[in-house]
């Protein structure tokens, strides 16, 4: 794909649903997960849903082709008053990496965030992931917290 074409921002929407799929489960392989079709289904219609303790979806569009997606979900936050937002799940298709859609699917997080008075906005990533905190780096800013979770 051409250098010089921009990356249009959008919320999902359900005619999406195929492509969706194609870019998720591009997501899911990174992290060497897999997940029954069931599952896809019930998340895709919880992102098309209007329950605000679901996740919400953007996705990215480069010549009219979906080729990224963003996950993301409203919080409340137990030193704040205000919502934080969490920003789970951000993939690009590796044909267009490079070309600015992981940049252009955070910035519009952040804007959903300011929009929804949410100032705080963050996610996780693995250490292995370096392309991707090389972005992360420019973008935000890493904090000294380690995750554990539940063995």
């Amino acid at each position: 794909m051409a250098d010089n074409t921009s990356v249009q921002v959008r919320p999902l929407v359900a005619s999406d649903r195929d492509r969706w799929g194609v870019l998720w489960t591009g997501y899911l392989d990174y992290y060497e997960t897999t997940l029954p079709p069931e599952i896809y289904d019930i998340y895709f219609d919880r992102l098309l849903g209007d329950d605000p303790r679901d996740y919400s979806c953007l996705v990215a569009e480069v010549d009219g082709k979906l080729v990224g997606l963003t996950h993301y979900l409203f919080h409340r936050h137990g030193w704040k008053v205000e919502d934080t937002c969490y920003l789970q799940d951000l993939y690009a298709d590796p044909d267009v990496r490079g070309m600015g859609v992981g940049r252009a699917l955070i910035e519009a997080v952040y804007a959903a965030a300011d929009a929804a008075g949410a100032p705080s906005v963050y996610w996780l990533t693995q250490d292995f992931n370096h392309t991707a905190r090389q972005l992360y780096d420019r973008i935000g800013t890493k904090s000294p917290f380690i995750k554990y979770t539940r063995s």
